[in-house]
């Protein structure tokens, strides 16, 4: 596999980013751990490297308007920062069905008259 093909392959380890520390699971939720993308810039987005070559960022000068950084084309919908607050990740708790086994019987109601 060639180098620009390899840069932009999913970087999840079962449905979750373990190089992340805070990052949530979107295992269960329904949705998908997205792959890499370049913008309208030629940054690839979502790759978890912070500096690019071609980013505004590394080429700033009194010249250049702050808002060529604004937009969704710079937000990767599933690997960004936001994801790692608590708020998110309870927009992602919601999305996952219970688990409830082992403690739970399928037809019985194993806690009737304990109590």
């Amino acid at each position: 596999m060639d180098k620009k093909a390899e840069e932009l392959r999913p970087l999840d380890v079962d449905q979750s980013l373990p190089h992340q520390i805070s990052a949530p699971s979107f295992k269960g939720t329904g949705m998908e751990i997205q792959p890499p993308f370049k913008n309208d810039y030629g940054v690839v987005i979502g790759d978890s490297h912070y500096a690019s070559p071609e980013s505004p960022l590394e080429n700033w000068d009194e010249n250049t308007d702050p808002a060529i950084m604004s937009g969704e084309k710079w937000v990767h919908p599933t690997n960004d920062i936001g994801w790692n607050t608590a708020e998110n990740q309870e927009l992602l708790e919601e999305k996952r069905k219970p688990q409830a086994y082992p403690f739970m019987h399928p037809t019985i109601d194993v806690s009737k008259g304990q109590d």
